[in-house]
């Protein structure tokens, strides 16, 4: 398989297991250990990956780093595994800071199994950062995300290309702060900066007070035009009226949605590119799409309401309702979706 089916087969592994692999061995045997044999790694060579690394750290003695996973005869990630069911952003990692240190590793992966937060030394020389530089998410993820991931390949390592990407994703990763912080509250500085190209007066503190509002709703136009141009596109030149009503409805795409995404991605895999297999939300259901095209509907997800039911399209465009108690029942619907999705291979 491709790197792109390991991934979705691993997704799908990752969806299975969390109903069942609440505690830590159970997520690593699951889906840690599987995500290592994706990046090529022989999970049961020594020389490859040793689990349960001791390195005694100063005074604290016997501790133990889950894996660390050799290339060549140099450690270069260390690993530290949470339960499937630990939010990673509430998660203690103090043992991965201490054992890369000591180490002299280049990479410290953080993973609940389902979120892999990969870290390096970006700030200061062999001390890791206190901030991943790059995330990976196996409910949700993108033909870009993949790229990134495919470099933690054991036959792509280069440790050098590595942190050339890291360094670039922490920069963009700044960059998009700044423009969502200028984008919710625009301070004078920027108003300055922005005002200096269109307005000939002076900018003393009152015109830079009143451009503020003008600024920030730019900001919003801008966006809602680019978007528009996008579902436009997607929609094959859909009308104005239901572009807006599609852009502007606050709608909240849920967990289990994604989940249900990541499942159809998944079994898609098997006849065509994931990327191909799309999402659109609204507020009465979440449909699934094939090249982000509506006039080619795959399936419709009716998670939000008592009963949930999924509704397959089929050759006349007509939808079979099939009723689940649970998002993995999805996997219940492979020789369904399957059809749906070689309808639009031909």
């Amino acid at each position: 398989m491709s790197f792109k089916e390991d991934v979705a087969d691993l997704a799908k592994r990752a969806i299975s297991a969390q109903a069942v692999a609440q505690n830590e061995e159970a997520t690593k045997n699951a889906i840690v250990m599987p995500f290592l044999r994706v990046l090529g790694f022989d999970v049961f060579d020594p020389t490859q990956i040793i689990p349960e690394y001791v390195a005694d750290v100063g005074l604290k003695k016997g501790e133990k780093i889950d894996y660390a996973v050799k290339i060549g005869s140099r450690i270069e990630y260390l690993v530290e595994a949470k339960s499937v069911s630990v939010n990673l952003r509430e998660a203690q990692y103090s043992q991965l800071f201490r054992y890369f240190h000591t180490c002299d590793a280049n990479i410290g992966i953080l993973t609940n199994g389902l979120q892999i937060w990969f870290f390096t030394d970006l700030e200061a020389p062999n001390k890791m950062d206190a901030t991943p530089f790059f995330k990976f998410d196996l409910l949700s993820y993108d033909d870009n995300d993949l790229k990134e991931l495919e470099k933690f390949h054991k036959a792509n390592f280069s440790i050098e290309n590595i942190k050339a990407a890291a360094s670039t994703l922490k920069y963009l990763r700044g960059a998009i702060a700044f423009i969502e912080k200028q984008w919710a509250d625009p301070d004078e500085a920027f108003v300055r900066m922005v005002a200096k190209d269109f307005y000939e007066g002076q900018l003393r503190t009152p015109v830079v007070e009143s451009l503020k509002p003008i600024v920030k709703r730019a900001f919003g136009d801008l966006f809602r035009q680019r978007a528009l141009k996008k579902i436009d596109t997607a929609f094959d030149g859909g009308s104005e009226e239901t572009l807006i009503e599609v852009n502007e409805t606050k709608v909240e795409t849920t967990q289990e949605e994604l989940q249900g995404f990541m499942i159809v991605r998944a079994i898609a895999a098997e006849v065509a590119p994931v990327s191909r297999i799309t999402l659109r939300d609204a507020q009465s259901y979440c449909a699934i799409l094939f090249d982000d095209n509506n006039r080619k509907p795959i399936a419709r997800m009716h998670f939000n309401g008592k009963t949930k039911f999924v509704t397959v399209f089929g050759a006349d465009k007509e939808g079979v309702r099939h009723d689940v108690s649970r998002v993995e029942d999805l996997f219940g619907l492979r020789g369904p979706l399957l059809a749906a999705i070689k309808l639009y291979l031909i």
